[in-house]
C-alpha cells in the first residue's frame, strides 16, 4: 500500500532494501553451518558441504543482484505488480459477470 503510486524501479530499490537484511542474515547462518560441516565433517560429507556452499553462495548473489535487473529487463509494469482485484460475488454464489 505504501509503494502503489511508486515507478517500478521505486518499488523494486525499496523491496530490494528491505528484504537485504534478511538474505544477509540466512545466507551468513546457513553459511555457517555448512562450514561446520566442511571443516569438522568426515571425508564423505566433505563434496556435499562444499556443493552446499557453492549453491548458498550462488543464491544469495542471485537474490540480491540478479533477480531484480531480470524483472526489470522483462518489462513488469506497475499494474503487474499490484494484487489482483477480487471479483464481486452475483447473488447465486457465481463471479458477477
Amino acid at each position: 500500500r505504501k509503494m502503489r503510486k511508486g515507478t517500478v524501479l521505486a518499488i523494486m530499490n525499496r523491496s530490494v532494501n528491505e528484504t537485504l537484511p534478511r538474505t544477509v542474515l540466512t545466507s551468513v547462518t546457513t553459511l555457517l553451518v555448512v562450514l561446520t560441516l566442511l571443516f569438522a565433517g568426515g571425508e564423505i560429507i566433505k563434496g556435499f558441504a562444499i556443493a552446499l556452499l557453492i549453491g548458498v553462495l550462488i543464491g544469495t548473489y542471485s537474490s540480491i543482484f540478479v533477480a531484480s535487473p531480470a524483472v526489470l529487463v522483462l518489462g513488469i509494469s506497475r499494474e503487474d505488480m499490484l494484487p489482483v482485484a477480487k471479483e464481486e460475488a452475483g447473488p447465486e454464489g457465481d463471479p458477477a459477470p
